[in-house]
């Protein structure tokens, strides 16, 4: 693999921290001012879900880059 060849594993790592940021900001952008706040709410901790999965298939394509699959 060249320098210029993106991992998988990194870009999984970077969503799970976009995933965290993008939570923050979903929940915090309602700022409990709109009707809809339980909305965004509910909607941010789903996108919080999502860095776990992501940070899991990180270390599994990092493991697998080490070994060669």
């Amino acid at each position: 693999m060249n320098a210029n060849e993106v991992k998988l594993s990194r870009v999984c790592l970077w969503a799970g921290f976009a995933s965290i940021l993008g939570s923050i900001i979903v929940w915090g952008a309602s700022g409990g001012r709109d009707k809809d706040a339980a909305h965004a709410e509910r909607f941010g901790i789903f996108i919080g879900l999502w860095a776990p999965t992501f940070f899991i298939l990180s270390e599994r394509f990092e493991r697998s880059e080490r070994s060669g699959g």
